[in-house]
């Protein structure tokens, strides 16, 4: 009989994340009752949410010691008790580091015939449309506003870049290394990208941005955040999408000049997660689609191949060693 690979939490991190906080195991492929579907993953989607979980709950329960490492992928139904769905459909699920996973029918969403898979997580996926909605529907930039954006190189930072160039904005990115700096505004199209590792974030960024910030795009929250606040124009916008920079330590720091620069400056700082406009999915695909038809966007995948390595992939990507979408890929896609 087929098993089932998967990846467990051995224990919860107090600090760094390591491998040595994962085990690998073989178990049975799970059974499904009536309104499920088992689903065999293709691609597992690896975000720096995955490591929140691993600190409490958020926007979803957290993730225990002893629980398969929970995630957001692609797979390919191969049985249903569910009129809903078919076997050999291929969807989108809240699933896990498994090979196999039974879930709701209703919780799956079925995905159209389109090649390669990856690029309906990255681009036409969950990466793409968490940079549309945080900064279209959230920030509300206008043509000739200056839109920054931290982790400017990750899954979602580099469409936030590339969308806001689309809609007539100079857009500033913020990364590590030169070398990364330079793939921002080289390969992606960004008017500048500042360096946060260079030793003077604060006169680099002023000196991309002479008009100010009109739009601030935080992935990273802590320092970072910090720094830019302080030149955030007035009634100007904070999209709060992540915090990668407080998520591998057990002593996170916030900006200290909150809430006074929200005061002085009347700024609006908001935080969302992509599932608030899931009523608006379809025209977020028609418009990614069409930008990338047009050349104004760029879709680039960072995939790692193999089930036992998605704690690495992790770990890394927590560290910034990816550039693009990272995820793993457990199967190939089907034919």
């Amino acid at each position: 009989m087929t098993k089932n690979r998967q990846i467990v939490v051995r224990d919860l991190p107090k600090g760094d994340l390591t491998e040595d906080h994962f085990e690998l195991r073989e178990g049975d492929v799970p059974s499904i009752e009536d309104g499920q579907a088992l689903v065999r993953t293709i691609l597992i989607s690896i975000d720096a949410a995955n490591r929140a979980w691993m600190q409490g709950p958020t926007y979803r329960k957290a993730v225990k010691e002893g629980d398969i490492m929970h995630a957001y992928c692609i797979g390919e139904v191969v049985e249903s008790r569910d009129d809903a769905l078919k076997t050999g459909d291929i969807v989108a699920t809240e699933a896990g580091w498994a090979e196999y996973t039974a879930v709701k029918a209703d919780n799956a969403e079925k995905l159209p015939d389109y090649r390669p898979l990856s690029h309906l997580i990255s681009g036409f996926g969950i990466a793409g449309k968490t940079a549309y909605h945080g900064l279209i529907d959230v920030g509300q930039p206008k043509a000739g506003n200056t839109v920054v954006v931290s982790a400017a190189a990750g899954s979602v930072g580099m469409y936030v870049g590339q969308i806001a160039k689309a809609l007539g904005c100079r857009a500033v990115g913020i990364a590590g290394g030169p070398e990364k700096c330079a793939w921002v505004t080289d390969e992606l199209g960004f008017d500048a990208c500042v360096d946060y590792r260079g030793g003077n974030l604060f006169k680099d960024l002023k000196a991309a941005c002479p008009a100010g910030i009109d739009v601030y795009f935080d992935n990273v929250g802590g320092q970072v955040l910090e720094t830019v606040l302080f030149q955030m124009n007035i009634k100007s916008r904070v999209v709060c999408c992540g915090s990668v920079s407080q998520y591998d330590t057990d002593s996170a720091t916030g900006p200290r000049n909150l809430p006074g620069l929200v005061v002085v400056k009347r700024l609006r700082m908001e935080g969302f997660i992509y599932f608030d406009f899931i009523d608006q999915d379809a025209k977020a695909t028609a418009d990614l689609r069409n930008w990338t038809s047009e050349g104004k966007i760029k879709i680039v995948d960072d995939i790692v191949d193999g089930l036992e390595n998605a704690p690495r992939a992790l770990i890394g990507l927590l560290a910034g060693d990816n550039r693009g979408k990272r995820m793993v890929r457990v199967a190939p896609d089907p034919a």
